[in-house]
């Protein structure tokens, strides 16, 4: 259905998709579906698939894609998603993305567009490396973009911050290495299908933001036309 506004958002850990994804889901009022929370949505509210899932996850394996897929659609099927969605953290593979295809069409729906977020590795290093958590009130800041009053300590209540695990630069290294390995192929596939648009990740949340939304608007008027 051409109303549908059907997106992916794509890009490297550190990259901002979280912010965009908030802004856009406000602007669009669209459904934000992160694999992580349906996952885990569907785990607790006990359905066949979370049933499976739960399986996997307790013994700390890795969830099949047959599994997630099924999650995902199962998302996608919901009334709230009818008019639209915004995946992010799905498909992360060639087959997720062929799994999603089939799944769309079998449903008759189609993609809108894949939003990709581009920022170098230099600069994904830089940003995460650069996080400081606060351990008592979870406030994030970064020693350079966003630096506490006191080196440090919290701004709120001076209590201890930290650098989380998945921001050391060991980890960081990895968490590119299995995007650029196993997700970075879809910016070609979804090239090739004429659906990939693409954005400097560098610019300000805001510029990113504001050339994001104008793309989307101009492809809604491409449909209706």
């Amino acid at each position: 259905m051409s109303s549908e506004l059907n997106l992916i958002l794509l890009g490297p850990p550190g990259a901002g998709k979280g912010t965009q994804a908030e802004r856009l889901t406000d602007d669009f009022n669209l459904p934000y579906i992160a694999t992580g929370n349906i996952l885990r949505a569907a785990v607790r509210d006990e359905s066949g698939l979370g049933k499976q899932a739960k399986a996997y996850m307790e013994k700390g394996e890795l969830v099949p894609d047959a599994v997630i897929t099924g999650v995902i659609l199962e998302s996608l099927n919901s009334d709230d998603a009818r008019d639209g969605f915004l995946l992010d953290g799905f498909p992360r593979t060639l087959p997720q993305a062929d799994a999603l295809g089939e799944g769309l069409e079998a449903a008759e729906r189609r993609l809108t567009a894949v939003i990709l977020i581009d920022v170098p590795d230099k600069e994904v290093t830089r940003r995460l490396s650069g996080r400081r958590v606060s351990v008592k009130t979870g406030r994030v800041y970064h020693i350079e973009l966003d630096p506490p009053k006191h080196e440090g300590r919290c701004d709120i209540d001076s209590s201890r911050l930290v650098q989380r695990a998945d921001d050391r630069a060991e980890t960081i290294a990895k968490r590119l290495a299995v995007y650029h390995a196993e997700t970075e192929p879809l910016v070609e596939y979804y090239d090739e299908r004429g659906l990939l648009r693409r954005f400097d990740g560098t610019r300000t949340p805001t510029e990113v933001h504001d050339h994001i939304r104008a793309t989307i608007a101009t492809l809604r008027l491409e449909d209706e036309l």
